[in-house]
């Protein structure tokens, strides 16, 4: 079950991903953030108290904040990358950076030990994920009317956001399961502080039509359930496998890009996606 659970997490973030990408092409990065950790909040809280936990331990809820930070982290400097136009670079150095991360702090620190073919899962899952993200093609034009991004910022801005990836990732997975889903509510109102004050900053850019407000919470609460799968997902297995699965999801706007969008995919995208279908068979034989 704990496999079936990461995956559908992954689902739910290649989703957010790809209907993120698309917004952000028209409401400023910063707007679809903060409503986006809105639209989380709300999910989060209305689970948490539909699923009564046995216990909320103070401890659990840190941690759950603790994660929440990492996740606002995260999203404001994915999401500034993909805004200033540098898809190619941010996404598949931001995913594969996290990954490794996690992975080596779930190995070093918390004890899990891969067996061999996990381990070989894991190893193919990394350049997977770069192949699938479109790693080394070159940035693209994004939402800001073609503008280039320096290769220099764009990977200062993945590296930041796989550090958020890694903390968020690495925290929830802490959270004891007698506290239920507080952990994850209560990383979202950490990351909604977190991120108050850029949203302050940019007043002026939430007039927009209610209609993408709308869509900028919707997306975040698809996050926050994304969150709490990995979370169900997390404890029913060792974190370096729950989190790779989870981290699956670059796959899935690329599916969706050629579906509906008629995007061309790459020599390159196609191993990934095979690549990626392997470590999946590989992790789940581990």
């Amino acid at each position: 079950m704990g496999p079936l659970l990461a995956l559908a997490s992954a689902a739910c973030y290649g989703v957010v991903d790809f209907a993120g990408g698309l917004l952000s092409r028209r409401v400023h990065f910063a707007v679809v953030t903060f409503l986006g950790q809105i639209g989380g909040l709300l999910l989060a809280l209305v689970a948490a108290l539909a699923l009564p936990a046995e216990a909320v331990r103070s401890t659990d809820v840190l941690w759950g904040a603790l994660s929440g930070a990492g996740s606002g982290t995260a999203m404001h400097f994915l999401n500034r990358g993909l805004s200033r136009g540098a898809m190619s670079v941010v996404i598949p150095v931001s995913a594969v950076t996290g990954v490794a991360l996690s992975v080596l702090c779930g190995v070093f620190f918390l004890g899990d030990r891969p067996s061999p073919l996990a381990w070989l899962g894991i190893c193919v899952t990394v350049p997977a994920l770069w192949l699938v993200s479109g790693g080394g093609i070159g940035a693209r034009g994004g939402g800001g009317g073609g503008a280039r991004t320096p290769a220099g910022q764009a990977s200062l801005d993945g590296l930041t956001a796989s550090l958020g990836v890694a903390v968020q990732y690495i925290g929830l997975a802490q959270a004891d399961p007698v506290s239920g889903l507080w952990p994850v509510a209560a990383g979202r109102i950490a990351a909604v502080v977190l991120l108050l004050p850029t949203a302050l900053r940019y007043v002026p850019e939430f007039r927009q039509p209610r209609k993408r407000l709308g869509q900028a919470a919707v997306i975040g609460a698809g996050a926050a359930l994304g969150l709490i799968l990995y979370l169900w997902a997390a404890q029913q297995q060792m974190l370096a496998v729950a989190v790779v699965l989870a981290s699956l999801y670059p796959a899935l706007p690329t599916v969706l890009g050629l579906a509906l969008l008629r995007e061309k995919v790459t020599p390159a995208q196609v191993t990934g996606l095979l690549s990626a279908g392997a470590a999946v068979i590989l992790l789940n034989l581990g």
